[in-house]
């Protein structure tokens, strides 16, 4: 049967955690409190830290027998992923904690299927979440004053959880009926016409699976193809190189591209919105920037052309990246423009970057019957590009 895992330290916050599993129970969930802490609880537990830390690699003295509370957080969060990969009875997972617990819950929410409920009640979740969110679905819900004990507010905020996780587990979607195969496709605003135009292309067909090029849609297509959630991808958006390469607020990891080699699942590639890194507002740029050309996409994103050295750079770097990619591989190259911005009479436009960017991927991409490079003579979003690369991409899918 389903449980409800409510998860937290029970040697800090167990007034909370036991008032957390009570309202899901009123709300008609099966709770099971799940211990995190590294001292004696204070309330009855369902799962003791000791199960959990038994299940670390180095046995559970590796999480319970030192005195470092870091190194013990670190310990207990590997614990924690090891023991939701082993449970196949959640129905819905919720977590309460400052940054210690925060930091071990959502590990192990990471490492769940995406679809599961998760919601994760912390002190820290009106600031920056992504270390925590990652590439989940992990629902991060602000606990508005320190979980130090019940108030009239604190118990407002636990009541407004338990509810959403009871409601979200109990009562789940129906099961989709679309057997159609799945594919991930990266889009940025100023791709948007063409990726739009492929997914419509392509729909009868696939089910189309966008993803915003912003680091982690990114990182997201890449673990839904290492996952086998999707069976090809259209690479069009590939922006996150230039953040990760030159200092944006957007990057990729070193790991981009990679699952598509691990993985050689069919893969139509463009070089969309390689014009362009990413900072908040003007003020966050480096000062080694200063005087270059930006476009202030709104008060809190401000755009940079990149230069045509940085082109080439980019290009040498994404062509040994995609050298190592043995599946079905077709790289093509809009030769006038990779964005909405980058068009003749638009604010990015240039042909000399472009160029560098070009030459760079043909000469270090080494190209076989599987693994190609072509140029058209059209701008990114020309509908005809989108139409060439559903042609190509039904050439090298076997669907």
């Amino acid at each position: 049967m389903s449980h409800i895992l409510v998860v937290g330290t029970a040697d800090t916050k167990g007034d909370e955690l036991a008032y957390l599993a009570q309202c899901i129970k009123d709300a008609g969930g099966r709770a099971q409190i799940v211990d995190l802490g590294i001292r004696t609880p204070t309330i009855p537990v369902d799962v003791a830290a000791g199960t959990v830390a038994a299940l670390h690699p180095e046995g559970a003295n590796a999480v319970l027998g030192g005195n470092d509370r870091g190194v013990a957080v670190a310990a207990m969060a590997l614990a924690f992923e090891r023991y939701l990969a082993g449970r196949d009875d959640v129905a819905g997972i919720v977590g309460i904690g400052g940054g210690g617990g925060t930091s071990m819950i959502t590990r192990g929410m990471q490492a769940l299927p995406l679809g599961l409920p998760k919601i994760m009640v912390s002190t820290l979740a009106s600031g920056d979440v992504s270390g925590f969110v990652g590439v989940s679905d992990i629902i991060m819900m602000p606990s508005v004053t320190d979980l130090a004990g019940l108030n009239r507010l604190s118990r407002v905020i636990l009541g407004n959880a338990a509810q959403a996780i009871a409601a979200m587990a109990t009562h789940p979607l129906p099961a989709t009926t679309d057997d159609k195969p799945a594919l991930g496709l990266t889009m940025f605003g100023v791709t948007t016409p063409c990726v739009t135009a492929i997914a419509k292309e392509l729909g009868n067909n696939f089910d189309c699976l966008v993803f915003h090029a912003t680091g982690v849609g990114g990182r997201t297509v890449e673990k839904l193809a290492d996952s086998g959630v999707i069976e090809g991808i259209l690479d069009i958006t590939t922006t996150e190189v230039c953040d990760l390469l030159f200092g944006g607020v957007l990057p990729a990891t070193e790991d981009r591209f990679g699952a598509i080699a691990r993985t050689r699942m069919p893969c139509v590639m463009s070089v969309g919105a390689l014009d362009m890194v990413n900072f908040w507002a003007p003020s966050t740029m480096p000062a080694k920037y200063a005087g270059r050309k930006v476009y202030r996409h709104n008060d809190n994103v401000t755009l940079m052309r990149t230069t045509a050295e940085e082109n080439a750079i980019m290009g040498r770097w994404i062509g040994a990246k995609l050298n190592r990619c043995d599946g079905p591989l077709h790289l093509l190259l809009p030769e006038k423009g990779v964005s909405a911005l980058d068009i003749e009479g638009g604010e990015f436009w240039d042909p000399a970057a472009d160029a560098a960017l070009f030459a760079a991927l043909e000469e270090t991409v080494r190209q076989t019957d599987h693994r190609r490079i072509a140029r058209l003579p059209l701008h990114i979003n020309d509908p005809a590009f989108a139409h060439e690369a559903v042609r190509v991409f039904r050439s090298i899918s076997a669907n």
